[in-house]
């Protein structure tokens, strides 16, 4: 028996739960988990349909992109997870998708500004787009260098990745994090819920104003806080 099987059976319900909230098209989008204690994580086997995967199919590997344990080819997008668990040491899962107005916004090369409080219940700035990859990258180590146009965004504009679980890249699409697995699909789903709403606000009036900071801070300490009251203890 796998030594991680419990860590395949978690990759495996979040890939699954990507598929069931139609964050992806056909076998398009991944999510991965990480054992930081054995310096490996765990992806879905590229092109795979979803209703032909798994728990046994995903695949281990460790941050150098070796694999350690699974007979199929790991998902093209590989190189990017290992690349931001190697620099971001407190990310504990990372899923990537092609959801509609995620992507849309990417291809739109924009930020989304924080209009309203469900924005503002996840996370205190404009959700960040990295501008497209440079060509030498490009036609270089391409996946590799995801990760580092990721790193690269989040220092040109002074974000926090513990902050921002997310990011849009430029022309390409999202990639959302969180502190395992299941919290990184969470993310994509807001994502593409505050994506939608924010291009249905500037469809309805194109001088839509940013969320004031007030409301920002409000909403985002209710739940974020150190005096955090929303939910159940």
């Amino acid at each position: 028996m796998s030594k991680f099987k419990d860590l395949k059976q978690e990759c495996y319900e979040a890939n699954m739960q990507l598929n069931e909230l139609g964050l992806v098209i056909y076998t398009f989008g991944n999510v991965s988990a990480v054992d930081r204690e054995n310096g490996v994580f765990a992806i879905k086997p590229s092109g795979v349909p979803y209703e032909e995967l798994k728990p046994e199919d995903i695949v281990i590997l460790d941050f150098e992109n070796n694999v350690i344990e699974g007979k199929m080819r790991p998902s093209s997008d590989t190189k990017t997870h290992a690349f931001l668990y190697k620099n971001w040491d407190e990310i504990g899962g990372i899923a990537h998708t092609h959801a509609t107005y995620s992507v849309a916004w990417a291809q739109s090369q924009k930020d989304i500004p924080i209009f309203g409080t469900t924005h503002a219940d996840h996370l205190t700035e404009d959700i960040p787009c990295a501008a497209p990859m440079r060509d030498d990258l490009i036609e270089g180590n391409y996946e590799h260098n995801t990760g580092i146009q990721i790193l690269d965004c989040f220092k040109e504009k002074g974000l926090s990745y513990k902050e921002v679980p997310m990011v849009l890249l430029g022309n390409h699409g999202p990639f959302t994090w969180g502190k395992n697995a299941a919290k990184a699909v969470y993310h994509s789903k807001v994502l593409e819920a505050v994506a939608e709403m924010a291009y249905l606000t500037l469809q309805i009036n194109p001088d839509a104003p940013r969320l004031k900071d007030s409301l920002i801070k409000k909403h985002y300490e209710r739940k974020h806080g150190k005096d955090a009251y929303y939910g159940q203890k």
